[in-house]
């Protein structure tokens, strides 16, 4: 009786919204969960409008999400886990990876709030700002950031990190960083799962890297067709590649084993030609080391011929100078005997 009392007084429109809800879930092949926190009105409305023919977007309440899921199939109701914060739903017809490509393409940069979390380190470049000197001087300064003036504006003198990761921001800050149009946050729709065919797909699971996915696939068909190939398993594909293979390795064995057929005559010829061209050669070193050895073999005789007649003429000569002196001393001695 309570929930017949309690359903009784549900406004219309609620009954309504979870009715629109149920019968999109059954009209679309495929509906996505998705987050919609930090999202600004404006750039909400910008999104749904980029997506028109693509998807649909529908904002609700989770307590009327979650009254539509649990009002339709036990698929559908494994989604309540996904209802969080600020939440969303959106259909369309296309395949799971595209709408998660879709969605994370959506994002833009946005200012940060003050008291927010910093999603990441925030960093302001160097460089010049175009704001006149003035107060905002000081305000940068203040906040952290070094500024200065040059030329007639005001500029950041160096690269510096206002923020880090995990760091609260300050409202001073938050707002300096709007105001230099340093947008560190990143909004968006943020898909949390996704069902199709009773299926529930997450982004760890849809965030594919296309480039890396599409040269793994062509490295696999290479890999594929070189195996089919070296097992010499016949496909339509491979065929050509098979049949080559095997017509030069024919090829190669009768020439090897010298068979005498008129495809691979002009190759045996050529090889023969290589081959005589080879014994030819070392058949020439050969005989070029005999001469050498011959040739050695005479001059060193002639040498050694020439190097005896040469030691013996020496010997006569000293023989005939002693003579000569004998001589020379038996006169000297008569002479001096007769004098």
């Amino acid at each position: 009786m309570q929930d017949i009392h309690h359903a009784e007084h549900v406004p219309q429109w609620k009954k309504q919204e979870v009715e629109e809800i149920k019968e999109l879930v059954k009209k679309y092949p495929l509906f996505g969960v998705v987050g919609v926190a930090g999202i600004p009105a404006k750039q909400l409305q910008k999104m749904r409008r980029n997506l028109q023919g693509t998807a649909i977007l529908k904002v609700a309440r989770n307590t009327l999400i979650k009254r539509a899921f649990d009002e339709s199939s036990e698929d559908i109701q494994k989604m309540d886990g996904y209802i969080d914060t600020q939440t969303a739903l959106i259909f369309t017809e296309q395949n799971p990876f595209r709408l998660y490509k879709l969605l994370e393409q959506s994002k833009s940069p946005s200012p940060i709030k003050g008291g927010t979390v910093a999603p990441k380190d925030i960093i302001v470049q160097a460089g010049p700002t175009g704001f006149p000197p003035g107060p905002i001087l000081g305000e940068m300064q203040a906040v952290g950031i070094p500024a200065a003036i040059d030329a007639g504006k005001v500029v950041v003198r160096e690269t510096k990190t206002v923020a880090k990761e995990g760091e609260v921001v300050s409202q001073k800050l938050a707002a300096m960083l709007t105001r230099l149009e340093v947008y560190p946050m990143i909004v968006g729709l943020d898909l949390r799962a996704v069902l199709e065919a009773g299926s529930i797909f997450t982004p760890d699971v849809l965030a594919i890297d296309e480039t890396k996915f599409l040269s793994d696939v062509m490295l696999a068909a290479r890999q594929a067709l070189n195996l089919s190939v070296s097992a010499a398993y016949p496909t339509a594909d491979n065929i050509r590649t098979i049949i080559a293979k095997a017509t030069t390795e024919s090829r190669n064995l009768g020439i090897y084993a010298v068979v005498l057929e008129p495809d691979i005559m002009d190759a045996l010829l050529g090889k023969a030609y290589s081959q005589m061209l080879a014994v030819a050669s070392a058949a020439s070193d050969v005989n070029e080391e005999a001469i050498d050895d011959e040739l050695k073999e005479t001059l060193g005789a002639r040498a050694t011929s020439a190097a005896v007649a040469t030691e013996a003429t020496e010997t006569v000569e000293e023989k005939e100078e002693e003579e000569e002196n004998s001589e020379e001393e038996g006169m000297a001695g008569l002479g001096a005997l007769f004098g």
